[in-house]
């Protein structure tokens, strides 16, 4: 039997769950090399996930803590949606993947980990990134250190 290490994961399980919202909190702070805020728009700004599905996987998020897309005006949208563009742009340079997942995970059922504020994922992808691993529950191969990555996209980010 071969034996698979993920010993990252076990520092998300363990932590303390901050009681309030991480999503709103990290921005807060003013820390953003720290925290892995990659970008700061009027409305939305741009977060690498500490707990990544592949290197470069990073959530555009709006500063209102909203739960739904409806909750949103048409221009925290619209700045929404012109940085997840962006964000694919900067990945792409920096990173060269294949292909992208872009999605929203609204409500605990459908998979949230930060119910309560919405937040879109834009996660790199490349053939054969995970291969066999994702029908392995608990276990993801991420090849690269989320401040490898932060350095590597942070070049890439034009504030506009």
């Amino acid at each position: 039997m071969q034996h698979l290490w993920a010993p990252w994961r076990v520092e998300y399980i363990m932590m303390p769950k901050p009681a309030g919202c991480i999503l709103c909190e990290k921005p807060a702070q003013n820390e953003d090399e720290r925290n892995y805020i990659l970008y700061r728009g009027e409305r939305n700004f741009v977060i690498l996930n500490a707990f990544p599905y592949n290197p470069g996987h990073a959530m555009v998020v709006p500063y209102k803590h909203v739960a739904g897309l409806d909750e949103l005006s048409g221009e925290d949208v619209l700045e929404h949606w012109e940085i997840v563009k962006r964000c694919i742009a900067w990945i792409s340079e920096a990173m060269h993947p294949a292909g992208f997942n872009i999605g929203i995970n609204v409500g605990k059922a459908a998979g949230a980990g930060v119910v309560g504020h919405i937040h879109t994922h834009v996660v790199p992808r490349w053939e054969g990134d995970v291969n066999f691993m994702t029908v392995i529950p608990d276990t993801r191969v991420v090849p690269e250190a989320l401040a490898a990555t932060y350095e590597k996209l942070k070049g890439q980010v034009v504030i506009v």
